[in-house]
């Protein structure tokens, strides 16, 4: 049986330096284990921070394209609606602006009608012949006449000049138009001018 060393005996050198090496690296040992807990710890919690980080930016950046793609269907919308709206309206000025030619037509061929000159015959078949085919144009673009002999007076289509005393069989009713009405369509584009009994 061995004796084990007195602890209180020096050691020789050799055994000092192993004792001292031994002790350095379970020290170190210690300190790193101890070190790398919390690392590992911190370094999970930053790992975590950053997807959390980068998660809120995806979201936001996917709010953010959704959004965009809805602000450019309703300019697409609005801007189609735009360009439609343009070009009814540049349209309906057209026509708005041909009218009062309608009118002249209208007064020249009464008034060649008064006159029993045989050269006017000629003159009025030509005038005549010019506003068949004014009528025409007008008509294929949807440009239409708003009846007024013997229909009761609307506010949706005629504008009343003055009011005469008539009957009680001609009270709201159209008794002469100074100007002719006009829609496009549907659309009033200028109202017709009448005389109404009341």
């Amino acid at each position: 049986m061995e004796q084990s060393k007195d602890e209180n005996q020096p050691m020789n050198p050799s055994e000092l330096d192993v004792k001292v090496k031994e002790g350095m690296q379970q020290e170190d040992a210690a300190e790193q284990t101890s070190e790398e807990q919390p690392l590992e710890k911190k370094g999970e919690e930053d790992l975590a921070a950053q997807i959390k980080e980068l998660q809120d930016k995806v979201a936001s950046l996917e709010d953010t394209k959704l959004r965009l793609m809805a602000e450019f269907e309703n300019f697409r919308r609005r801007t189609n609606k735009e360009k439609l709206d343009l070009i009814e309206s540049a349209g309906e000025r057209i026509f708005t602006d041909m009218l009062p030619l309608m009118d002249d037509f209208e007064r020249a061929l009464q008034s060649i009608d008064k006159t029993d000159d045989a050269a006017c015959s000629a003159l009025k078949e030509g005038v005549s012949l010019i506003y068949q085919k004014f009528v025409q144009f007008l008509a294929n673009n949807q440009v239409v006449p708003i009846e007024t002999d013997g229909k009761d007076f609307s506010t949706d289509e005629h504008e009343a000049i003055t009011t005469l005393a008539m009957g009680d069989d001609k009270k709201g009713k159209i008794i002469d138009c100074t100007q002719k009405g006009y829609k496009l369509g549907d659309k009033v584009i200028r109202y017709a001018k009448v005389v109404v009994g009341e």
